[in-house]
C-alpha cells in the first residue's frame, strides 16, 4: 500500500550554486503546459488502480512557489483532484523565504497544505550572496511571520553548513538565530559538491575556500547539541523536531517505504521498482501528450538491494533498525545475516545492537557512509 507521493516542480527563479536538482529558469518556460502534463501523469497512473488515501505528499523543486497566482492554484486543483488526502495528511510545500505573498500563503493553506519547508540555509546576509540565494535573513523572519498569521503551525527550514568561507562561529550564530522563529522542524545539511553545479566548477579550478573535514566534524557536532537543548529531537541524522513533529514524508524514505513521484525528473518507488521519469521539459511532457507515461527508466529492486537498503536507510534514523521488524519483513534476523559486519562496527563502537534495535552510536553518527558501507553486499 503506497501512502506518500513527491510532485517536482522544476522552475526557479535564480539557480543556487550548489544546487544539482532538475530546475530551469522560470523565465518564458511552459509553465502551464507543464501542470497539465502533471494532471496527465496523475490520470495514467491511477487509470487501473486508484490511489490509497496517502499519509503524506510533498511538492519539490525548484521552487514550487515561484508560480505566480493562478498557476499554483491550478497546481493544488490538481493534487486536489487526483490525489486522495485529507486534514490528517501531512501535504508539504517548499518554499523560499520571500517568495510567498499573503495571496499565495492564503491559497495553498485553503488547499489543504500544512506544512511548510522554507530554503533557508544561512542567516549570514554575506554568505547567502556568496552561495547564490537572492534571499536576506530579514526576509526569513517576514516568511516565517506571514505563514504563521495564515495559520500554518507545521513550519520547517533547511539549514546548510559547512559553506565556502563559512566558520564554525558562523554556524553557532546562524543557529542562534534560527532559534528564535519559533518554529517546529529543522534539516541541517552539510554542503556536499555536486558535478554540473557552479561550486564544482569552483573546485575544479581550485578558487572554493571549503572550511575542511575538522570545521564541518565541529558544525555537525554543535548542530545536535543545540538541537537537543533546544528540545528538538534528532530522529534521522540530518532532522530535528519537536515532539510529534517529525515529517512523515522523511521517514517514508528511511522507513523504506514506496512512494509516487511526479513531475519531470522525479523518482518513485511503486511495486518494487524505482522508477525515475524524463528530467528535460520537452522529454517529459512529449509521451504524455501521446498518452504514454514519461518513465525514463525502471528498475526491480531485487531481494539483496531491498535488504540493504532496508539497513542503510534504516541506520539514518535515531532508532535505527527494528529487528523484529525486518524478520516480519524478510524473514530472516538481520543480526545473524551480517553477523561479521556487525561484530566489526560494536568492536569499532560506530554501532549499538539492544534486543531488538540496531542503531548508529554517537560516534557513528559521524562516519553515516562508511557505516553503510559495511551492509553493501
Amino acid at each position: 500500500m503506497i501512502k506518500a507521493a513527491y510532485i517536482h516542480i522544476p522552475f526557479c527563479e535564480h539557480i543556487c550554486h550548489y544546487c544539482d536538482f532538475n530546475k530551469v529558469f522560470l523565465q518564458g518556460q511552459p509553465v502551464d503546459e507543464y501542470l497539465n502534463s502533471l494532471n496527465k501523469e496523475m490520470e495514467l497512473t491511477f487509470i487501473e488502480s486508484p490511489a490509497d488515501r496517502l499519509n503524506s505528499i510533498f511538492v519539490g523543486g525548484g521552487t514550487p512557489t515561484a508560480l505566480n497566482e493562478q498557476q499554483l492554484d491550478k497546481l493544488c486543483r490538481i493534487i486536489k483532484d487526483r490525489l486522495p488526502y485529507n486534514e490528517q495528511t501531512e501535504f508539504t510545500f517548499e518554499a523560499n523565504p520571500g517568495d510567498l505573498s499573503e495571496e499565495k500563503l492564503r491559497i495553498i493553506y485553503e488547499a489543504g497544505i500544512n506544512r511548510i519547508s522554507f530554503g533557508v540555509q544561512s542567516f549570514n546576509d554575506e554568505l547567502l550572496k556568496k552561495i547564490g540565494r537572492v534571499h536576506r535573513a530579514k526576509d526569513v523572519f517576514q516568511s516565517v511571520e506571514a505563514a504563521k498569521k495564515i495559520g500554518f503551525e507545521n513550519i520547517s527550514i533547511d539549514l546548510i553548513y559547512s559553506l565556502p568561507g563559512q566558520t564554525v562561529a558562523d554556524f553557532r550564530d546562524t543557529l542562534e538565530t534560527s532559534f528564535t522563529l519559533d518554529i517546529v522542524h529543522y534539516s541541517g545539511y552539510s554542503l556536499i559538491i555536486e558535478p554540473k553545479t557552479v561550486f564544482y566548477n569552483l573546485m575544479r579550478k581550485g578558487k572554493l575556500q571549503s572550511p575542511g573535514e575538522d570545521a564541518e566534524t565541529e558544525m555537525f557536532k554543535i548542530l545536535m547539541e543545540e538541537m537537543d537543548k533546544h528540545g528538538f529531537k534528532q530522529y534521522e541524522i540530518s532532522n530535528f523536531s519537536k515532539p510529534g513533529f517529525e515529517s512523515k514524508h522523511n521517514l517514508t524514505y528511511w522507513n523504506n517505504e514506496e512512494y509516487y513521484g511526479f513531475g519531470a525528473g522525479a523518482h518513485g518507488y511503486v511495486n518494487g521498482k524505482r522508477i525515475s521519469n524524463h528530467g528535460p521539459l520537452k522529454k517529459y511532457m512529449d509521451p504524455l501528450n501521446s498518452g504514454r507515461l514519461p518513465i525514463l527508466e525502471e528498475n526491480q529492486v531485487t531481494r539483496t538491494e531491498q535488504i540493504e537498503e532496508e539497513m542503510f536507510l534504516g541506520l539514518r534514523k535515531t532508532e535505527g533498525v527494528a529487528i523484529s521488524h525486518f524478520i516480519e519483513k524478510f524473514g530472516e534476523n538481520p543480526v545473524e545475516l551480517f553477523k561479521e559486519e556487525l561484530k566489526e562496527l560494536i568492536n569499532r563502537e560506530w554501532i549499538t545492537v539492544t534486543e531488538n534495535q540496531i542503531q548508529l552510536s554517537k560516534k557513528g553518527r559521524y562516519l553515516g557512509n562508511e557505516v553503510f558501507q559495511f551492509f553493501l553486499r
